[in-house]
């Protein structure tokens, strides 16, 4: 007996095909919209806006870089680009094809206090970059040369008053974290200190230890493993609480002088414009990785604070800090030519 088709059976089947039609063109638009991440056997490029061989940044981005590579299986890359006040890196991703296989790995510097301190930069801050996750929030600590005519703080304090023009400070470059911490306690503390700066990180902490220079601004992981190893003296912490690795160093504000509480931070940005699904890949895959045991403890060995946060948290933070470090370097006046 041949099936009867009545008016009812038709118009079923006919919303039946309509929605299968319509949940396959569904699928297809989603594919369309949502470009493969990571695309298979093309490497990812993190650019590092610092020289090669630093405790800090290289370091991480290379271990990041490690364990992302193994995650996603597609070989990554630490690409060093330094020099300009990270501009040279920066400007590179900014440039980049936004499709989440070229990625920079900076600290507060770039993104916060370089739009404050150069007239014209050759990217925006927040148009041409995507924030991925922040990896770590870390503590600066102001050490001194271990031959320096002074042992802690208050004496260097009392040096610098006692010899105006005496007192030198080293920086990574001008209108880096360190020279900003330096202008910031030389304002706070009435006390004038000689800014020498020089081409990045390594050179400086060179110049320290060979004496150089007196005073120095250094990443927590660095001025750790010199203030253990006494080949620097440690003086203070600019953050707003103690260091756990240095647990016995206060901070400068314990110290007398107000207002020098500066915490930074590293992590991941891409160039602007990614598409959103591709952004959530990344940052759930960056922070898997930064809240994994080897990679959380090291950071905290470090004097750091493991994050692994979302790109939303990321975008808050860093709009947060561009208004706080705008607000430093109109109060001390810094302006910088490229």
């Amino acid at each position: 007996m041949r099936p009867v088709h009545t008016a009812r059976t038709t118009f079923a089947t006919t919303v039946a095909m309509v929605a299968s039609a319509a949940a396959l063109l569904a699928t297809g638009v989603a594919t369309a919209q949502s470009p493969p991440w990571p695309i298979p056997g093309k490497t990812i490029r993190i650019v590092l806006p610092f020289p090669a061989g630093g405790a800090g940044t290289d370091m991480m981005a290379r271990l990041v870089g490690k364990k992302l590579s193994e995650d996603v299986g597609v070989p990554v890359v630490v690409d060093n680009k330094p020099g300009g006040s990270t501009i040279i890196g920066a400007q590179e991703v900014a440039k980049a094809t936004p499709d989440g296989h070229t990625l920079l790995y900076t600290i507060v510097l770039t993104h916060t206090q370089n739009p404050h301190l150069f007239a014209k930069l050759p990217y925006d801050p927040f148009k041409d970059f995507t924030p991925l996750s922040q990896v770590a929030r870390s503590a600066t600590v102001l050490i001194a040369n271990k031959d320096a005519p002074f042992n802690d703080f208050r004496g260097m304090l009392a040096y610098g008053k006692a010899n105006p023009g005496k007192l030198n400070v080293a920086s990574y470059s001008p209108g880096s974290t360190a020279h900003l911490n330096a202008e910031m306690l030389r304002v706070a503390s009435s006390v004038e200190m000689v800014h020498v700066p020089y081409k990045g990180v390594a050179d400086a902490q060179k110049a320290l230890m060979a004496g150089e220079v007196q005073l120095y601004f250094d990443g927590t992981a660095s001025a750790v493993t010199a203030i253990k190893a006494g080949t620097a003296k440690g003086m203070a912490t600019a953050t707003d609480k103690r260091v756990p690795v240095l647990p016995d160093l206060p901070t400068i504000a314990e110290q007398g002088v107000a207002g020098i509480d500066i915490v930074g931070w590293q992590g991941f940005f891409g160039p602007g414009g990614m598409h959103p699904e591709v952004v959530k890949k990344i940052s759930a895959t960056l922070a898997k990785i930064v809240k994994s045991d080897e990679i959380s403890s090291l950071i905290r060995s470090q004097g750091n604070e493991p994050t692994g946060s979302s790109s939303e948290d990321f975008l808050k933070i860093v709009r947060n800090d561009y208004e706080r470090w705008g607000a430093v370097i109109k109060r001390t006046g810094i302006k910088l030519e490229q």
